[in-house]
């Protein structure tokens, strides 16, 4: 016989084979081995419910090869049925087991999202330590910019810019919130993704149980410069941290609401920024979208608002939220060139001076006008 060689493309393709497996050297598999005990839990209910999943995806697709293979064209299976149509026994499985997957399946999920709900304290370091009640959280304050990521430590009195440290086997609580629009915080050695987003907070509970170096980054698309909005977290030893936070210290600058909003503007590829000193309720501010001077904070707004309004002076609040040289005041009207400090009179009102008793005495229980002036009802 007359060996046959193989030919040239397969050699080839044999040959170069195993360099099609090069470019995953570059994977990092960091979900599936996470440095931190909330990101393991995460990480087993991902491998629960995979395994559940494919106790059914499994055997269906082996069955469906089987039954391919045995009642091909060619084959001569001697049970073959042409007129079957019904097996209670078959039927049984084919619907039993697949929900019963599903119940544990649910059930595993419903318990998993409660006891890991970003908002809960964590109740445990990893699964043979739990947290003491006396042992202190590390607070951080998280503000996503453009793009950029701001973390203030508010006990410390220090802040510091695309850098995130924090001790091992210490409980971390984050706050989060964002400076204009709408982003995802994530280090997923650490934990779950958790959304920031401007005039809102976010809270998040973590622990980091092995020292290193990790990556964290916005998970949520928010313009140009969102491929670089990285950052990097440092786990370390509480000797590490300490020195870490000294080294904070030692710049000598201090994030006043000036350099906050010189900070808020839009940048890239920003290095790690450290200042030694923090003014009091920043991101208080930053939350209530008030770092600018002249803005009153959101806050302060409902809370006017919720005490009946403040009249004609509340002029003063639209004036100081306006962004882009409109106003909302019964829908969106443009306010005349140079008149920008004055408000539109929205289109099919009467202004209150010019109302008559009449019209006035119309108005509905507790209804006021924008000067302040309203109907008063009583028995």
């Amino acid at each position: 016989m007359i060996a046959r060689t193989p030919a040239p493309s397969r050699a080839i393709l044999r040959r170069f084979a195993p360099l099609l497996l090069l470019p995953l050297g570059a994977c990092d598999w960091v979900v599936m081995s996470p440095s931190g005990d909330v990101a393991m839990q995460q990480r087993d209910l991902i491998l629960i419910s995979t395994a559940l999943m494919l106790l059914i995806v499994l055997p269906v697709m082996g069955t469906i090869g089987w039954f391919a293979w045995k009642y091909r064209a060619k084959a001569q299976a001697e049970d073959y049925d042409p007129d079957w149509d019904h097996s209670t026994s078959l039927e049984l499985l084919i619907w039993s087991a697949p929900l019963l997957i599903i119940i544990a399946l649910g059930a595993v999920t419903w318990t998993s999202t409660h006891l890991l709900d970003p908002y809960r304290p964590i109740e445990r370091i990893d699964s043979a330590r739990k947290v003491d009640p006396a042992a202190k959280r590390l607070q951080v304050e998280v503000v996503a910019m453009d793009w950029k990521w701001l973390f203030i430590y508010p006990e410390l009195g220090i802040a510091t810019v695309n850098e995130l440290a924090a001790p091992v086997d210490q409980p971390i609580e984050f706050k989060i919130t964002s400076s204009t629009i709408m982003n995802s915080f994530f280090v997923p050695a650490l934990a779950g993704q958790i959304y920031a987003m401007p005039g809102m907070q976010t809270t998040l509970h973590a622990v980091a149980n092995k020292p290193g170096k990790f990556d964290g980054f916005s998970a949520n698309y928010s313009g140009a410069g969102f491929s670089n909005m990285r950052f990097k977290f440092h786990a370390m030893d509480q000797g590490g941290f300490d020195q870490w936070v000294a080294r904070v210290k030692a710049s000598g600058a201090t994030l006043d609401r000036a350099t906050y909003v010189k900070l808020e503007q839009p940048s890239e590829k920003v290095k790690p920024m450290y200042f030694a000193g923090i003014e009091p309720r920043l991101f208080h501010a930053a939350l209530n979208m008030c770092a600018q001077p002249g803005k009153r904070c959101m806050d302060e707004i409902m809370m006017t608002d919720m005490h009946g309004g403040a009249g004609k002076e509340s002029a003063r609040d639209t004036k100081g939220l306006r962004h882009d040289g409109t106003i909302d005041v019964g829908g969106y009207h443009p306010v005349e060139p140079g008149k920008k400090g004055e408000i539109a009179q929205p289109a099919g009102m009467t202004p209150a001076a010019e109302r008559t008793p009449a019209e006035q005495g119309n108005q509905a229980p507790g209804q006021q006008d924008h000067d302040g002036h309203g109907a008063h009802h009583g028995n």
